[in-house]
C-alpha cells in the first residue's frame, strides 16, 4: 500500500507600494503575543531558472488591518521587532526541514563533512 503526501502549497499574491504584483508561497504562520506573523519566499512555479537565481531570503510579514477592516500583511518597520521574529522563524524552519541534522547514519556521507 503506497502513502501519497498531499502538499498543497498557499500561494498569496501582494502588491507593494509602487503597485507591482508577486506572488509568495507561505512558510510558517506563527502569533507571538496575540500578533499574527508569516514567513514567505517567493514562488517561481515552473520557472526553474527564476528558482535557482532566488537569493532564499524569507519574507517576514505581519498581520493588519486596512481602512476597511479587511486583513492585509504589512512590513515590520521595528528593526529589534523584525530581528526577534525573524530568528524564530528560522529556528522552526530549521527544525521543520532539519537542516541541521543528518538522519543517514554513515559518518561518512556529505552531511558530515561540513
Amino acid at each position: 500500500m503506497s502513502e501519497e503526501l498531499d502538499y498543497t502549497v498557499d500561494l498569496y499574491t501582494l502588491v507593494d507600494e509602487d503597485g507591482k504584483e508577486q506572488t509568495f508561497e507561505m512558510l510558517d504562520a506563527m502569533q507571538v503575543e496575540e500578533q499574527d506573523y508569516y514567513a514567505l519566499t517567493p514562488y517561481y512555479g515552473e520557472d526553474a531558472d527564476a528558482t535557482l537565481q532566488d537569493d532564499g531570503e524569507l519574507v517576514i510579514l505581519k498581520a493588519a488591518k486596512d481602512e476597511n477592516g479587511e486583513d492585509i500583511m504589512i512590513s515590520i518597520d521595528d528593526d529589534d521587532e523584525f530581528e526577534k521574529i525573524g530568528a524564530l522563524f528560522m529556528e522552526r524552519i530549521e527544525e521543520m526541514f532539519d537542516l541541521d541534522e543528518c538522519d543517514c547514519g554513515d559518518d561518512d556521507c556529505d552531511c558530515h563533512l561540513n
